[in-house]
C-alpha cells in the first residue's frame, strides 16, 4: 500500500517537471531560432547540442513517469489478486459453515 501512496505522491511532481521542461524547451527554441537567424555556424552547433540534451531529458522524464505508472499498475494487480484470493476463500468456507449449521 505504501508503494501506491508513494507513486500517487510522485505523480504531481513528475507532471510539474514535464511542464517545466516544456517551458524550458520553448525558451531554448526561441534562443536557437534567434541565433540561427543571425546566421552563425556556432548557433547551428549550439542548436544541435541543445536539441540532443533536451530530447534526452524528455525521454528520461517520460521513462521515469512510465516506470511509476507500471509500478502502480503492478501494485493494483497484486491488490486485486489478494482480493480474489480472499473472495475464493470465503466462497470455500461459506458452504462448509452452511453444512455445519444444518447438522
Amino acid at each position: 500500500m505504501c508503494q501506491l501512496q508513494c507513486i500517487l505522491e510522485e505523480a504531481p511532481n513528475a507532471r510539474k517537471a514535464l511542464l517545466e521542461n516544456y517551458d524550458n524547451l520553448l525558451n531554448v527554441a526561441d534562443y536557437c531560432n534567434s541565433n540561427y537567424l543571425q546566421g552563425s555556424l556556432k548557433a547551428l552547433e549550439e542548436t544541435k547540442k541543445f536539441t540532443t540534451q533536451s530530447l534526452a531529458s524528455v525521454a528520461y522524464q517520460i521513462s521515469t513517469l512510465a516506470s511509476s505508472v507500471l509500478t502502480l499498475l503492478d501494485a493494483q494487480t497484486n491488490q486485486l489478486r489478494h482480493m480474489e484470493s480472499s473472495i475464493n476463500l470465503i466462497g470455500q468456507v461459506s458452504p462448509a459453515l452452511t453444512l455445519e449449521i444444518r447438522l
